[in-house]
């Protein structure tokens, strides 16, 4: 019985685990590539018009 409940515990917070798990890293890579867009193209009047 306590299998079975530890089996139900993981099929619930698995899908839980693994959105958060991809929308951190879809926010370290959106962080790291809007950084790295920024150092690449410094000085260029087109940075003021992103925002």
């Amino acid at each position: 019985m306590p299998g079975a409940i530890a089996i139900i515990l993981i099929l619930l917070l698995f899908p839980i685990m693994a959105i958060m798990g991809s929308a951190t890293v879809a926010v370290l890579l959106g962080f790291l590539l809007n950084r790295d867009g920024e150092q690449r193209n410094a000085g260029s009047e087109l940075l003021d018009s992103n925002y």
